[in-house]
């Protein structure tokens, strides 16, 4: 597929501009200003607006976009235990067990983003790590020592980026009515976001009591599109915060590697891991200009699910 960008078109006097003008995959590539005579600059105007309408016909027909991924042949050969790939307008593209349930780990922090943000708490307050905020489950550590302070934005992006577990605590824990009413509220978005066989039980996902299926989870990414602070902490390649006053910057990473990637169009994303949930992923991604969103769990081996997210894309792109 291809795609026009950097264009810049603006009326000028009785002239017009456009410059950096190009079209991804070599098919046309230009740079020129216009005269400042308008006859002629009509002119250039038309013949260059029918030239790249052609072109997007016949590189893009209508509807190819909607029609890209219909019936598609085999099977691509996933290692997950249940998968699932969906087009923007909910329809199946692929799916394997899609509901069953499983444990999600820490897939889970997403719906803890979610819940956090619908709450309307001030999310430049900051917040404290204290005891209460450890792994008693999986006994985890963290970089985030009793005493650490950061703002409730800071603790959210550094929960869904890099998958701290005790930032999850603490969000939890300081909600308004603690953390029953967070956990209460957790299950009650879940509702209504129709994931009839979810259950969430804290959230960081530790617990193996936090389950779902590829088929809900896939209506918590769809959600999850509409909020810009989670897109931007589950794309984030990496951030820096300053949790102790007196010591230097702590630096986190993402846990998707498919980030990395230049290949991949990535603009959501969330891994898991405990032994139970095996590795777990879900992300929206386009692929062929199409926004799908994809979930994969219970993988084993760690780049199993990268792995698998690579697999399909293959398969799809070569029966395009």
């Amino acid at each position: 597929m291809y795609f026009a960008s950097g264009s810049d078109l603006s009326h000028i006097g009785q002239g017009y501009r456009w410059s950096n003008f190009s079209v991804s995959g070599n098919i046309l590539t230009n740079s020129f200003r216009y005269s400042n005579c308008p006859e002629i600059n009509i002119y250039m105007l038309k013949a260059i607006s029918f030239i790249f309408a052609v072109l997007l016909g016949a590189v893009f027909p209508s509807h190819a976009v909607a029609e890209y991924f219909n019936n598609l042949e085999g099977n691509p050969g996933l290692r997950s235990a249940s998968a699932l790939i969906i087009n923007a307008d909910g329809r199946i593209i692929y799916g394997k067990d899609i509901d069953t349930v499983r444990p999600i780990a820490s897939i889970t922090k997403m719906m803890t983003a979610m819940v956090i943000l619908d709450s309307g708490v001030d999310m430049d307050e900051k917040i404290t790590v204290t005891k209460a905020d450890r792994d008693l489950v999986k006994l985890t550590g963290s970089r985030l020592k009793y005493g650490a302070s950061l703002s409730r934005r800071e603790m959210l992006l550094i929960s869904v980026m890099a998958s701290e577990n005790r930032a999850a605590a603490v969000l939890g824990r300081t909600f308004p009515g603690g953390m029953e009413e967070f956990l209460k509220q957790m299950n009650k978005k879940a509702a209504q976001l129709g994931m009839s066989n979810s259950h969430f039980a804290d959230p960081a996902g530790l617990k193996v009591e936090n389950t779902s299926t590829a088929r809900d989870l896939a209506k918590m990414v769809t959600a999850a599109q509409a909020y810009p602070l989670i897109n931007q902490a589950s794309t984030s390649t990496r951030i820096e915060v300053r949790p102790y006053a007196k010591r230097g910057p702590l630096i986190y990473g993402n846990t998707n590697r498919l980030l990395k990637n230049a290949s991949w169009d990535i603009a959501l994303s969330k891994t898991g891991y405990i032994k139970e949930a095996g590795r777990c992923l879900v992300m929206r991604v386009k692929i062929a200009g199409e926004w799908v969103s994809i979930v994969l769990l219970n993988s084993f081996g760690k780049l199993t699910p990268f792995g698998d997210s690579n697999r399909l894309r293959k398969w799809m792109l070569s029966q395009g």
